[in-house]
């Protein structure tokens, strides 16, 4: 249930509100907006004298939060929530530009790409050093010596790091070396990691299932923020169809459809939503025109070499055509690089 509280509650006076809540049984979060105090008190089939609570003096109106994803919904916190994660506010004017290899492959690589996308305008080096692969044969990572050299790269040229965590166990070891956890599409139902990085200090990049519907996209960032980490950045990265000549089909619909539903910001990655890399600027393109607040793209300085993901990864002087491009977009709906 959502609790509006009056005008004149103290804070004192709220805080009360919220324990004596607690002592229904209820978890209670809390929002403002428009200097009013709203708290979301929720439950597992915990009984609740609603009436009783609609009589409270400092009360003054308690209503159902009907979609099923609470917290992250705009019925909650109407809001739009900005994440500032080091020179970029995901989810403000200002587009979060996230760039680098599938997985860090050694010094020499981690380093010439860093200075690439910095370049080019990214705020955000990503890079892989546990990688969830298809096959067990293929490259699965350089592990905690990927995740040392993604740090000092991306450190050497201004850049904050977002970096896949596989599971629970890892949470603290990539939290020690990246700026943004990164849940990825297989792992958005893994229920206990989506719990674990809801425990850590650190904003959490949560992708979109394979096949999973928008709702069952938001509950898994509903996991996280119900844990008390509000930090989630959605990212749409395509779903699978029946469609075969690209890699997956890039939903673009879902971002002004969870921009709807959600306060939380949308980022797309256009490079495993197409698999192929001549499509990846169009696509760009179309997401930040569509409203995404940023773009997770997958850059190496040679992708025919590449360890993983190759053939859907720019060439350094392609991603920065297309960050030009996006800055163009960006002046015309009001946002900026």
């Amino acid at each position: 249930m959502l609790l509006l509280l009056k005008a004149s509650v103290s804070e004192v006076a709220a805080s009360d509100v919220a324990a004596r809540l607690r002592m229904l049984g209820l978890a209670v979060h809390r929002t403002d907006h428009l200097g009013r105090i709203r708290l979301a008190a929720v439950g597992d089939g915990v009984p609740v004298d609603w009436d009783q609570v609609r009589r409270w003096a400092e009360v003054d109106s308690v209503d159902t939060i009907a979609v099923p994803f609470k917290l992250v919904s705009r019925a909650f916190h109407p809001q739009d929530t900005v994440i500032t994660v080091g020179r970029c506010a995901v989810g403000s004017t200002q587009l979060a530009l996230m760039a680098g290899p599938c997985s860090i492959e050694g010094e020499e690589q981690a380093f010439t790409i860093a200075a690439a996308v910095a370049r080019a305008g990214a705020t955000v080096m990503r890079g892989g050093a546990y990688k969830p692969r298809s096959s067990p044969y293929s490259f699965q990572g350089l592990g905690e010596e990927g995740l040392k050299l993604l740090r000092r790269a991306a450190d050497a040229h201004g850049l904050a790091v977002v970096s896949e965590v596989m599971d629970s166990q890892q949470v603290p070891l990539v939290a020690r070396y990246a700026d943004i956890l990164q849940v990825g599409a297989r792992n958005m139902q893994n229920y206990s990691l989506l719990r674990e990085v809801g425990h850590a200090d650190k904003p959490v990049l949560l992708k979109r299932g394979m096949a999973s519907t928008i709702e069952e996209w938001l509950l898994g960032a509903e996991h996280i923020v119900s844990q008390g980490n509000r930090q989630v950045i959605l990212c749409e990265r395509g779903i699978r169809t029946f469609e075969t000549y690209t890699r997956n089909t890039l939903d673009l619909n879902a971002i002004p459809v969870v921009k709807e539903l959600s306060h939380l910001p949308v980022i797309v990655d256009p490079s495993h939503g197409t698999g192929i890399r001549d499509k990846v600027a169009p696509m760009a393109r179309a997401a930040i025109a569509a409203g995404a607040d940023g773009l997770l793209i997958e850059v190496h300085h040679d992708p025919d070499h590449a360890l993983s993901d190759g053939p859907q990864s720019l060439y350094p002087v392609q991603y920065a055509e297309l960050v030009d491009q996006i800055r163009t977009i960006a002046q015309v709906i009001g946002r900026r690089v």
